[in-house]
């Protein structure tokens, strides 16, 4: 019998605190530092949705809307989306803390893919992720067109293979 999990099973929350040594000359933290901290916080849900080690396979698009300064705190939410045979979507999302009001102003999100590995290296089968909330049913139902233009974009499949993707053009 498959075990099902829940999106807020496989949750995971990280708080940075922006310091000189993250930051380029202008005082702006880097993309390159942001981009480790989405990939390990994303990766932590991986581990969480899988029990095994996880390793990235994907990132989508990252557009770096807004400037993060020194001084600033950031806050890194993710969780899994969806889980397919070996593979899991998470989604990483990037807040600006403004600490007088309290109040986070989102920066960045990214959808990650994962591969869950045995202790050997080889892809393992995960766990099917159960949607609850609204907003994580419609990540659900939309993670198979993000997966079909992943592997379209990266060759490992052809439009005409697409399910989703194809019935949109039609």
């Amino acid at each position: 019998m498959e075990t099902i999990r829940k999106c807020k099973d496989t949750a995971n929350v990280q708080t940075e605190l922006i310091m000189p040594g993250h930051t380029n000359p202008i005082g702006n933290l880097m993309g390159g530092n942001l981009l480790c901290w989405m990939d390990v916080c994303s990766g932590i849900s991986a581990i969480k949705m899988s029990r095994h080690i996880a390793v990235t396979a994907s990132l989508d698009d990252v557009s770096f809307k807004l400037p993060i300064k020194v001084g600033d705190i950031v806050i890194l939410r993710s969780f899994v989306t969806r889980s397919f045979n070996t593979s899991m979507e998470v989604i990483c999302e990037v807040f600006i803390k403004n600490i007088r009001n309290n109040e986070e102003l989102k920066s960045h999100e990214a959808y990650f893919t994962f591969v869950a590995l045995n202790d050997d290296g080889t892809p393992v089968k995960v766990e099917q992720v159960e949607p609850e909330t609204e907003r994580e049913k419609e990540l659900y139902e939309n993670a198979l067109e993000r997966r079909e233009l992943r592997l379209v974009r990266a060759g490992k499949m052809k439009m005409v293979d697409t399910v989703v993707l194809k019935n949109k053009l039609v």
